[in-house]
């Protein structure tokens, strides 16, 4: 039988359990929110977005490589592949577009996701479509056609190459969560290696075929901030996984939703940016979208 009066103190633990949780969800919606920002100012400062990424990454890689604590091999595999690429497209494509976009505009493209993770699962995972996932898409469209719609040429399509950067990333980031599902078998840290092995590979394959400029950053306050952000990445899978562990799938994509209210303030004080009535309707749209998704048990992580 348990002893009652050790009943509040164990009660207490666990809520300060959850209040660590999430926070550390906030923390990582925070770095999301705002991970645009040092990019520009590499940008600024004559570093190429793709070479950027790419050096940010290979840091990333090796410190998660020296910080890993599992014992189990990185063995290749289909599935690693593809978390590979698919990690590669989504943070490759949302650098690039947000370095050349909207910030705010990108990011809710980018939560088209919902769309895409439930027609992927039906493909990829054998889902049945359900009233819930129905709604989800319906949501989701209505969003995209409102923020896309152009009047004098009649159709829902993306205005820029950094509209279709965003919907590329968030199919991407789709992607890679459905086909984490499927790999259960994997590690988390393997997983997160695949990733940042994947974002490195691509984006040294787009330096030699000559997309952007593979001029290395030429001060050491730049090389910096990328070990800067290497350590920035690595931190911000290491507190949104711990956040997911304790935290229900539909309480944290809520939580996660904060990404959208980091990155409107960043893009408004940061770059000046506002954003238009009808992208904030489509946003409204897709981002319950999200939440639907959210109430089907969907989850995910960003590497």
């Amino acid at each position: 039988m348990k002893d009652a009066s050790m009943l509040p103190a164990a009660s207490g633990g666990a809520g300060r359990e959850q209040r660590r949780a999430v926070a550390a969800l906030l923390v990582g919606a925070l770095i999301w929110g705002l991970i645009w920002y040092p990019y520009r100012v590499l940008r600024d400062a004559g570093v190429d977005g793709v070479a950027a990424t790419t050096i940010s990454y290979g840091l990333a890689f090796l410190l998660a490589w020296l910080a890993r604590r599992s014992s189990t091999p990185v063995v290749p595999s289909w599935p690693l592949l593809w978390l590979g690429l698919s990690a590669a497209v989504c943070n490759l494509g949302y650098v690039l577009a947000t370095l050349s976009g909207d910030v705010l505009r990108v990011l809710l493209l980018f939560y088209l996701a919902p769309l895409w993770t439930v027609v992927l699962s039906r493909l990829l995972l054998d889902e049945r479509l359900t009233g819930a996932g129905a709604l989800a898409i319906a949501l989701s469209l209505g969003g995209a056609v409102t923020m896309l719609w152009q009047p004098r040429l009649g159709l829902p399509a993306p205005q820029d190459a950094a509209d279709w950067l965003g919907l590329a990333a968030g199919f991407a980031f789709a992607l890679f969560n459905v086909v984490s599902r499927r790999a259960c078998n994997i590690s988390v840290e393997n997983k997160v290696l695949a990733a940042f092995a994947g974002v490195v590979t691509l984006g040294v394959l787009l330096l030699l075929a000559g997309v952007g400029s593979a001029r290395v950053p030429p001060s050491a306050s730049l090389w910096g901030l990328l070990a800067l952000l290497a350590v920035v990445l690595v931190l911000a899978n290491q507190v949104v996984q711990f956040g997911l562990a304790r935290v229900a799938a539909n309480r944290a994509i809520v939580i996660m939703l904060s990404e959208i209210g980091f990155a409107a303030v960043g893009a408004w004080l940061l770059a000046g940016e506002a954003m238009a009535l009808r992208d904030w309707l489509g946003g409204a749209l897709i981002i319950a979208a999200s939440l639907v998704t959210a109430r089907r048990g969907a989850d995910g992580a960003r590497a």
